[in-house]
């Protein structure tokens, strides 16, 4: 089942920032103005050998206000989450794209869309990312990274994993209001092989694609069958460093 819209986004004063900024654009002199409540929230881990080298949660939050003034665009944008704070930011729009309306060599014509009233949207996943520690995130790569090292013949293994967590509100003047949320995430094992003989090496990483999907991927093989993709590693990469380079073409024009 996927999950619902966090709680502290809906709590936001979505509403009251979109009031205070669309009615200002609008008597300011807007035909057209919307405002969105953009939060993101990402996180990095990197492992390097079993061992932690990086753990990082970012979480940025801000709101822009886009207007159209005589058939031209005009944006702004603000950190703080206060009405008096988006009205002025809608102002700032409007001065925008009044300045640059002389510089506009065609009109801005919107077509015509459905009003989405109280609208809510939910990427597919079934486990938020970020509602699972990051203690617990380690030790599924350290396993992960333990299986490979283990392995025959891989000298190094470094392991990754990139989640985000993008949510928006927006609304505007056509009476549409949408609230949305989408998460996505990244996993990364990387095997090294080393000749000690020549100093060179070679690497073989896992193939799970980024996917718009939550912690599930990650943990487990329902998703993705890393315990089949682990084993095989280790003998793709030594058939990899015995084969034999490519002979390079020549171009015939």
């Amino acid at each position: 089942m996927t999950p619902a819209i966090d709680a502290d986004f809906v709590q936001l004063p979505r509403h009251a920032l979109a009031d205070a900024a669309l009615s200002t654009a609008a008597a300011a002199g807007a035909s057209h103005a919307d405002l969105r409540v953009h939060r993101i929230m990402t996180e990095l881990i990197r492992l390097r050998d079993g061992e932690l080298e990086t753990a990082v949660v970012n979480r940025e939050i801000g709101l822009a206000v886009r207007v159209i003034v005589d058939g031209t665009w005009g944006f702004a944008s603000h950190a703080e989450l206060v009405p008096d704070v988006a009205a002025d930011t809608a102002r700032r729009a409007v001065q925008v794209a009044t300045t640059l309306a002389a510089l506009n060599a065609e009109r801005v014509e919107l077509a015509p869309e459905p009003v989405y009233a109280d609208a809510t949207w939910v990427s597919s996943y079934q486990i938020d990312p970020f509602t699972v520690s990051a203690a617990d995130k380690i030790t599924v790569l350290q396993d992960y990274s333990g299986r490979l090292l283990a392995a025959d013949g891989i000298d190094h293994v470094s392991a990754a994993l990139s989640a985000v967590k993008e949510q928006t509100f927006y609304a505007d003047t056509f009476g549409s209001s949408i609230t949305q949320q989408r998460v996505r995430v990244m996993p990364v094992l990387e095997a090294v092989t080393v000749d000690t003989a020549t100093g060179g090496f070679d690497t073989m990483r896992t193939l799970a694609p980024p996917t718009a999907r939550g912690w599930e991927v990650v943990a487990g093989d329902e998703v993705w069958n890393w315990s089949d993709e682990l084993a095989q590693i280790p003998s793709l990469l030594a058939e990899k460093v015995k084969a034999p380079s490519v002979t390079p073409g020549r171009a015939i024009w």
